[in-house]
């Protein structure tokens, strides 16, 4: 227990360390701040989930002492408590079915939707936000220095945005960082989660065995979570009498299950690929595409959401025949 609580504080410094090199502003530190649940995760899997938890703890007392309380809330609710979640439910097992010693794993399908649950937790912050005005205006600084850049990189002051543009900009940023921000958490709580697992994996701490992902299946409720959510937001387009607060949280919820069907698509690509030669390559220029342009994200999406409707794997599948066991 006491290696447990060393590991958990260890894992809870390294995770407000990079949280607090981020208050610098720069591309470099936003990126770093992306890598802060990693610490807490690896913690988690390589030694306890209680780990994990102590680490979250220990990273939002830190904050809290450097920063102020209002950091608390921010760090538990969007990195510490989701990435401990996360691990909780990866170590979940039950004795039973044929494969892994007889033990029943957490199926990875589920882990991806409750990682998207989590990254709307952390949009709904930006939607429900205590002081949106305060909130509109650290915006307009944002705006104001990326303008006088490019006035100062030589951009003529007639093209520059006149203070009706600005403010028409300000709209769309205050209706799109939210979703945006519940997807980029999604992405961010899988990335962290797949690395960690593979660094525990690798130092042979990792408890469980490591789940293929062309075998990724969602539960039921995915799909109604996001038919609802999209029936939210079409009804406070359409409708006076519903709030516009429904139709952006229910467009957070979106995004972060249309990042969640994006998985689901590449896991049909890595089941549709299996066999054929130059797989692998295959398999690195789709995700280099993805991460580099962006868009072809949609491709995923929409892969995943037929899959999910007519069993592509399965129609698949039933044309090969048995997969051979794996190693």
């Amino acid at each position: 227990m006491v290696q447990i609580v060393l590991i958990g504080i260890a894992a809870g410094a390294a995770s407000a360390l990079l949280i607090a090199a981020s208050a610098s502003g720069s591309l470099l530190s936003l990126l770093v701040l992306h890598l802060a649940p990693l610490p807490l995760m690896i913690a988690a899997l390589g030694w306890s989930h209680r780990a994990g938890l102590i680490g979250a703890l220990v990273a939002a007392a830190a904050l809290a002492t450097v920063f102020g309380h209002p950091f608390v809330a921010a760090d538990l609710a969007g990195i510490g408590l989701p990435a401990w979640w996360l691990t909780y439910l990866a170590l979940l097992g039950r004795p039973g079915g044929t494969v892994a010693g007889g033990v029943e794993w957490f199926p990875v399908g589920r882990l991806v939707i409750w990682a998207a649950l989590t990254g709307s937790v952390v949009g709904g912050m930006f939607v429900m936000a205590p002081d949106p005005a305060g909130f509109r205006a650290l915006l307009k600084r944002v705006l104001d220095v990326i303008l006088r850049i490019d006035s100062e990189g030589g951009q003529a002051a007639a093209d520059l945005p006149s203070a009706a543009d600005v403010d028409q900009m300000l709209d769309l940023l205050v209706i799109a960082i939210p979703p945006t921000a519940a997807a980029m958490s999604t992405l961010t709580n899988l990335g962290n989660l797949w690395l960690a697992g593979q660094i525990a994996r690798v130092s042979g701490r990792l408890p469980r065995p490591w789940p293929r992902l062309s075998d990724m299946v969602f539960p039921r409720i995915a799909g109604i979570l996001l038919a609802v959510a999209a029936a939210a937001i079409l009804l406070a387009e359409l409708s006076s009498d519903v709030p516009p607060l429904v139709g952006r949280l229910a467009a957070v919820l979106a995004a972060s299950l249309l990042i969640a069907y994006a998985m689901l698509g590449l896991a049909v690509l890595h089941a549709a690929t299996r066999g054929i030669k130059g797989r692998g390559m295959m398999l690195a220029g789709t995700y280099a595409t993805v991460a580099v342009l962006g868009w072809p994200v949609l491709v995923m999406t929409l892969i995943g959401l037929i899959d999910s409707a007519i069993d592509i794997r399965g129609r698949i599948a039933s044309r090969r025949g048995p997969l051979a066991p794996r190693p």
